[in-house]
């Protein structure tokens, strides 16, 4: 069973802490993404994985094997790198196939298995060039083939479409996504991009100063995180200061008590935690007073930048037929904002984190 348990895992150097305590399950053929700012612990925490670097304290089991104290090419693990990390002077399928070539397979084994991961990821007419011939997605393509001519228990992938512009990012990532779900990897990708991960993962792990600050689905981290960081790393999102209590939030004088739900289970400094998809702006009707700062054109969608009494207030919304009073609108402009309470979310204060 290719499954990965990470126990107490601890990383530390000297008196700096690299990892703290992670806990972690990741069941077979799932793809797990490590999310957070740089220096986080994400990439220590692959590198342990992998058998780059011991760990200071904690186990590492693939499915029932403790591999621990395993050197890593003991661990039927395969790393996709950064920067790719072909050889230069070797084609495309020897590259693909220098793995198998450190395992000893048979040689005739070695070329049915290049050609069908070459296969996989449709690079099979480029087999006899060599790497620096390649562009970006192609030397991706290749790096992917050589993890998965191993066959490995655990594919590790380490920010594996940093390299890559947008529009091809996007294309990669589906291909990865669509390869890992049809062979059943069980994979770990290290990602500081966003929308990477929460296209791809089927769970988020996302960390900060080396500890796990929330493990949950994609729409679990994005509409309930876990605390104000979370909230403010993954996606965009409002955080209004004030204060909770029985009678609903407050974020300053002269502005009415906000909806939100469960008020009454914080007593004291709060925040209030608001995607900007989530809000509704009119020029009528019921709702929070709010000033338009300016509205900003980005084609299908439109920002409006706003203030709530001394507080920012971002609201997004499609740029369709009915956005034709915002696009309209001068800056100073009075708007009323709403939203369902059950949108809001009220967190403490002090779980800001950075």
């Amino acid at each position: 069973m290719n499954s990965l348990l990470i126990e107490n895992l601890s990383k530390h150097y000297g008196t700096a802490l690299g990892v703290e305590r992670v806990d972690l399950r990741v069941d077979e053929g799932e793809l797990i993404a490590l999310l957070g700012p740089s220096g986080c612990g994400k990439t220590t925490t692959l590198r342990m994985i992998a058998g780059f670097i011991p760990p200071s304290s904690g186990r590492i089991l693939i499915g029932d094997q403790d591999v621990t104290d395993l050197p890593p090419q003991a661990r039927d693990t395969a790393m996709v790198f950064q920067s790719y990390a072909l050889f230069p002077h070797m084609t495309v399928a020897q590259n693909v196939a220098f793995g198998l070539e450190m395992r000893n397979v048979a040689r005739a084994e070695i070329a049915q298995r290049v050609a069908r991961a070459l296969d996989m990821v449709q690079m099979t007419r480029f087999a006899e060039r060599l790497s620096p011939q390649l562009s970006g997605g192609q030397q991706q393509r290749v790096a992917l083939a050589r993890a998965l001519v191993v066959n490995p228990a655990v594919l590790l992938l380490d920010e594996p479409l940093s390299n890559l512009d947008a529009r091809l990012r996007a294309e990669v990532r589906e291909e990865i996504r669509e390869l890992q779900q049809r062979l059943g990897l069980t994979t770990i990708m290290v990602t500081h991009d966003q929308e990477e991960a929460l296209a791809m993962a089927d769970r988020l792990v996302v960390m900060d100063t080396g500890r796990v600050r929330q493990v949950g689905t994609a729409q679990a981290v994005y509409e309930t995180p876990a605390d104000l960081f979370v909230a403010d790393f993954v996606g965009r999102c409002n955080i209004l200061r004030g204060t909770a209590d029985a009678s609903g939030f407050h974020a300053g004088v002269g502005l009415p008590a906000l909806p939100c739900q469960n008020p009454q289970a914080l007593s004291g400094p709060a925040a209030l935690v608001l995607r900007p998809e989530k809000i509704t702006l009119s020029d009528s009707g019921a709702g929070l007073a709010v000033r338009l700062r300016k509205v900003t054109y980005l084609g299908s969608v439109l920002e409006c930048h706003l203030s709530a009494g001394e507080q920012p207030l971002l609201v997004t919304r499609p740029n369709d037929r009915d956005a034709e009073f915002l696009r309209q609108a001068a800056p100073g402009q009075i708007f009323q904002a709403s939203w369902a309470p059950k949108d809001a979310q009220v967190l403490p204060e002090q779980s800001a984190g950075r």
